[in-house]
């Protein structure tokens, strides 16, 4: 089967999975999708995530992170750039999300990064999405 969209695949997948309390979700593999599962551990919205290899593309295991009160750390995750419309921003322009208590994820020429990242190497790029 072919996916056209992993990204969006997958952050549906763990707005599923937060809204029934799951500890873990698998998502199919890819460089993308691994390189916002890091962002996202970086910034603390999940507890871990491993590749696992299969005879396939592999699985990447997102271990999903909740407070002492069951509350998912993860609020709201939106796609922003989708395939049929791209949405670029220059570092100037990168947009905040509530006011700094969340975050932009983000692809430029060095990698998948946040916008705090993006805004200390004063480069743009692809918004990817929003996580609060």
């Amino acid at each position: 089967m072919s996916l056209t969209d992993p990204i969006a695949d997958m952050l549906t997948r763990i707005r599923n999975a937060v809204r029934v309390n799951r500890g873990q979700v698998n998502i199919r593999a890819s460089n993308i999708c691994e390189g916002i599962a890091t962002v996202l551990k970086q910034e603390g919205y999940i507890k871990d995530f491993d590749r696992v290899d299969d005879s396939k593309q592999g699985i990447l295991r997102i271990t999903l992170k909740y407070d002492q009160e069951g509350r998912s750390i993860i609020d709201k995750i939106t796609r922003t750039s989708k395939p049929g419309c791209r949405i670029y921003s220059a570092v100037d322009k990168m947009p905040r999300v509530l006011a700094g208590m969340g975050i932009v994820i983000v692809s430029t020429s060095k990698g998948v990064m946040s916008d705090k990242s993006c805004r200390q190497l004063n480069i743009g790029g692809e918004i990817l999405c929003t996580v609060s």
